[in-house]
């Protein structure tokens, strides 16, 4: 048997998950500038380096002392702190007695940063992700938008910053005003600094490079962002549009605002005092929106809306299940969805779980149903492998439904293809080898303990505690038993067994300003005795009241920012690939050192009421029904907006 590379390099290799290579020298920054590069800059590595002028509480003191000089605001004001960050302004608003300040962010790191510190000192802020060009608040809501810490101008085209101050005009109040705080542009294109480093700690430091763009409006800049231990950890590109007081009077004017005044220069008050970079002098800025309350629309009562639920069929074999038949927790768990779904507003459910006569069905209620909530995860006739075939007749009969298409549904079913998948975004992945029935596993290129499992199925079908192998013996053995369950002809799969934290991540909803990243949960197996080997198998799931895994639970989990931070990312990156939609299940596993894997990806997870998704949602205080109408809703916004199927 071959063995792995030696530990260190293996270690090396996953520390540095986050880490971008250095590119060198380059001739011209302004290449390298992604248009987008706002969606990657602001993250623990942001707090560390601007920390000093974006993460002091004495800053941010000052800075709110500004604002209120500035504006006549009334403690009972609704005020938006647009491109909030971390919300520093917004806590210190609440912490003076503000009670209706919302902050809203593109970056999920900094919005959850909001929400932990606003929850960690009681204070009644409301904290949302979003963009700034479509803001998701009703027009006439707001008596103040404020936009703080130099955070205008990132867009790459000058159109795109007029979307974020037209939409500012349209969720501000009549006579709202809007706040900006914006840097000089007119003395940072004479005054900017080409080339800079300064320690930022006693182990970090960051060396930066500057340039005008070709057309001499925005500042180009570089971060070569160093550890002394490890290296460098990032080398980023970033452009900021320069707004000089008569551009940025005339935007505010060409969007609908008036009474443009500037109260005088800012300037960032650092204790480290070394390379201040835009927030050297910035200009406060104020508008006001005058304009007529927007004539209330006579509110509608929503349509009740009609909605068929495909589901297993009771009455038919299913081979995933004990003794192959629907169970009492079968009928226990589907009494519990429909107890869920019988509370929420505006629905009318419908259930066809007569697979028979499931096409009859549907083309008898075709246009009388809005669409079909597709929880039939068992498959056409509970044939696991026809799950995909379900979603298939929908769409030849042309009945939008939830969830994921058949495309998605072939490439998640097969573990390997998302294997490759993976590894093509840089996504860490267990090493692993698919083996074919003709195949032995004699000649495994990783050390054991590995794990053995089905290459293609679902609800952890054919895993049990005898699949965690620890010899060689072992893996052969494991290897017959599997294909006794599911059949000689079919793949297995071969990983290296993990050790440490067993994690599962919860989207639900479509395009990434809209999904919600429900908290992780950790499979708890301080129950388990020690001589079973820690996986949430067939039997955690299946027979829970005759194995001791049936005392596996899921809890919270606590994980550095940065790895919870690229896990998201991973996981929204995986979720466009496949083509998954309106919610799936990511399934992590730690190496001892605190390395994440990816192990798979399961576009409509288990929808019980006791299942990973419903206790992620519970650990984010969503209710079971409060969970179902969030897929209900992910699916009718994406029929509406996007494709009708």
């Amino acid at each position: 048997m071959k063995e792995t590379l030696p530990k260190m390099k293996q270690t090396k290799k996953q520390k540095n998950l986050t880490t971008e290579k250095p590119l060198g020298p380059v001739a011209n920054l302004e290449d390298h500038v992604p248009a987008d590069w706002w969606l990657r800059v602001f993250n623990p590595l942001y707090l560390k380096t601007d920390g000093d002028v974006v993460d002091d509480p004495l800053v941010t003191q000052k800075e709110v002392d500004k604002i209120l000089e500035v504006l006549s605001l009334k403690k009972d004001h609704k005020i938006l702190d647009l491109c909030c960050g971390q919300g520093r302004h917004s806590l210190e608003l609440a912490k003076r007695g503000f009670t209706q300040v919302e902050g809203l962010d593109r970056s999920h790191y900094l919005s959850q940063k909001g929400k932990a510190e606003s929850k960690k000192q009681s204070l009644q802020v409301k904290f949302r992700e979003g963009d700034a060009r479509k803001l998701p608040y009703p027009t006439d809501t707001f008596d103040c938008v404020l936009i703080l810490g130099n955070s205008f101008g990132y867009f790459e085209l000058a159109h795109e910053d007029e979307k974020v101050i037209k939409e500012v005009f349209r969720v501000l109040k009549p006579w709202g005003r809007v706040l900006i705080d914006i840097t000089d542009g007119s003395y940072l294109k004479q005054n900017y600094l080409p080339r800079s480093w300064e320690w930022i700690d006693k182990k970090h430091f960051v060396c930066r490079e500057r340039s005008l763009s070709l057309d001499g409006q925005r500042l180009i800049s570089r971060e070569v962002i160093t550890h002394t231990d490890k290296g460098v950890l990032a080398d980023q590109f970033y452009a900021e549009r320069l707004y000089t007081q008569e551009s940025m009077h005339s935007l505010l004017v060409s969007c609908g605002l008036s009474d443009v005044s500037f109260h005088g220069v800012v300037s960032a008050n650092s204790q480290r005092n070394l390379d201040l970079g835009m927030m050297e002098r910035r200009h406060i800025v104020t508008a006001v929106c005058r304009k007529d309350w927007t004539p209330v629309k006579q509110k509608i009562t929503p349509a009740v809306r009609t909605v068929a639920v495909l589901m297993g069929d009771p009455k038919l074999p299913d081979q995933v299940k004990p003794n192959a038949t629907f169970g009492d927790n079968d009928f226990y768990t589907i009494s519990q969805l429909k107890s869920a779904l019988r509370g929420l507003k505006n629905y009318k459910f419908l259930y066809f779980d007569a697979h028979p006569t499931m096409i009859q069905d549907l083309v008898r209620y075709k246009g009388k149903i809005d669409f079909v909530f597709n929880l039939c995860d068992e498959g056409f006739q509970n044939d696991p492998y026809k799950e995909l075939h379900v979603a298939a007749l929908l769409e030849l009969l042309g009945i939008p439904y939830s969830g994921a298409g058949p495309q998605c549904m072939v490439y998640c079913y097969d573990k390997s293809l998302v294997r490759s998948m993976a590894q093509e975004l840089n996504i860490p992945i267990p090493k692993g080898m698919c083996i074919s029935p003709e195949d032995n596993a004699c000649d495994l290129p990783f050390s054991l303990p590995c794990i053995v499992k089905p290459n293609c199925g679902d609800s952890s079908f054919g895993i049990t505690q005898r699949s965690v192998a620890y010899q060689l013996e072992e893996v052969v053995s494991a290897i017959s038993e599997i294909r006794e369950k599911i059949g000689y002809n079919k793949p297995i799969l071969i990983e290296e067994f993990l050790a440490g934290k067993e994690i599962s991540v919860g989207i639900i909803g479509n395009s990434a300003g809209e999904c919600t990243v429900l908290p992780f949960v950790e499979e708890d197996y301080s129950a388990l005795p020690e001589e079973l080997p820690k996986i949430c198998g067939y039997e955690a799931k299946w027979e829970m009241h005759s194995s001791p895994y049936g005392l596996l639970r899921s809890i919270p989990v606590q994980l550095p920012e940065n790895t919870e931070k690229f896990i998201v990312e991973c996981c929204l990156k995986l979720f466009k690939r496949l083509g998954c939609r309106d919610y799936a299940r990511f399934d992590w596993r730690f190496d001892l050192e605190g390395n994440p894997y990816l192990l798979e990806v399961n576009p409509n997870p288990g929808w019980c009421w006791d299942g990973h998704l419903a206790n992620m949602a519970r650990v984010g205080g969503i209710s079971y029904a409060e969970m179902l109408e969030l897929i209900l809703k992910a699916c009718e916004t994406r029929l509406t907006q996007r494709n009708p199927l």
